[in-house]
């Protein structure tokens, strides 16, 4: 099951109570104050997990709860800290604060771990409290109040490669074709109800994600059929690999018409999204003789479209190497990253501020 949206709710741990406690031992009359400090309460952290491709395991649990800092003791022993808490999602998911509906945070590189809540400081024992003037003292301080928030997640698939098209254009047979992924393939519309994800290898060590987004007819960005619920899952895609069927069936709109319709959902979904590189497939060509409708689709179109056969596999290799060029142009126009080694902060640090410390998983704090 497919969850690409879930609320969940997340509290750091309580700081452990300051203790307030003497030496009592033989022949030491004049002890003094030996209370220890309160352990910190646990911190919340969200892990951008590779192994974890849906929000599945948050639909079931949706609160995340650190452990509490333990109280301090006697002989100036220090509480235990509380464990953190360490919630695994897909990389992709965008954290918002669903209260304020702002964006904390986009986990868009795999191992990216985030503080999202941060524990409460232990309290302080009746040892720092000692003066000259207040030799026993009595007091301690208790454990500080620890952060908590709802967040709402929403996951964008990361991959190189969206395959588009109309219902039945032949896109989850061209995954199946080309990768491991076993989408259900019907011949009726709407066969696939949630995107599927396959990785594409081709000699040489060389591979890309392709990734097939369902639910695209007219007027989906106003909700129609399947809705934009899934459009979003292209737009970190680098490619976009539009699939036209070139044979379609009675009432259905004809070649050209079928990739005007998809078009214009991208177009009034997102500006960025249309102007992505695209490459326009004629598909399902083993059902004539000859090639004569993927010509017809080009001259229609002005560009060039490359005529491929999901089911028998013709023109397939030749696509993906295409395919391949078109990524490979795309990271390189890309900005290089900003450092996967992002600074991480103390738990001293004031809370807008970055230590110099750099570490191989980094660790990063949402104020």
């Amino acid at each position: 099951m497919f969850v690409d949206r879930a609320e969940i709710y997340v509290r750091a741990g309580r700081g452990g109570n300051g203790c307030v406690s003497f030496r009592r031992e033989k022949y030491v009359p004049r002890g003094g104050p030996d209370g220890g400090d309160g352990g910190r309460g646990g911190d919340v952290y969200l892990l951008a997990d590779p192994s974890v491709t849906t929000l599945l395991d948050l639909a079931g649990r949706h609160h995340w709860i650190a452990d509490n800092g333990r109280p301090g003791q006697s002989k100036n022993r220090t509480g235990r800290a509380g464990a953190d808490c360490v919630v695994r999602l897909p990389p992709g998911t965008e954290v918002y604060d669903r209260d304020l509906g702002i964006l904390l945070k986009d986990l868009d590189t795999p191992d990216m771990k985030v503080r999202i809540a941060r524990g409460g400081e232990g309290g302080r024992g009746n040892q720092h409290f000692a003066t000259s003037v207040q030799q026993t003292p009595r007091i301690a301080t208790p454990g500080g109040e620890p952060e908590e928030r709802w967040l709402r997640l929403e996951l964008k698939l990361i991959a190189d490669v969206g395959l588009v098209g109309l219902p039945n254009a032949g896109k989850s047979t061209l995954l199946a074709r080309t990768s491991r992924a076993r989408p259900k393939i019907a011949d009726y519309p709407f066969t696939t109800l949630e995107p599927q994800l396959g990785i594409v290898e081709l000699s040489g060590f060389r591979r890309f994600v392709m990734a097939d987004i369902p639910g695209l007819i007219e007027g989906a960005h106003e909700g129609v059929g399947l809705g934009d619920d899934f459009l979003r899952h292209i737009e970190r895609t680098r490619v976009i690999v539009h699939l036209v069927d070139v044979h379609p069936l009675e009432g259905q709109p004809a070649p050209d018409e079928a990739y005007a319709i998809v078009r214009n959902e991208l177009s009034k979904y997102s500006q960025a999204l249309s102007a992505k590189p695209e490459l326009v497939v004629a598909n399902k060509i083993d059902l004539a003789d000859t090639t004569e409708a993927a010509e017809r689709l080009a001259d229609a179109l002005g560009c060039e479209v490359l005529a491929i056969s999901g089911v028998t596999g013709a023109g397939v290799p030749e696509l993906c190497e295409r395919i391949w060029d078109m990524v490979v142009d795309a990271r390189r126009q890309e900005p290089p990253a900003t450092g996967r080694g992002t600074a991480t902060r103390s738990r001293l640090d004031d809370p807008f501020t970055e230590s110099a410390e750099l570490t191989d998983h980094p660790e990063k704090d949402v104020p």
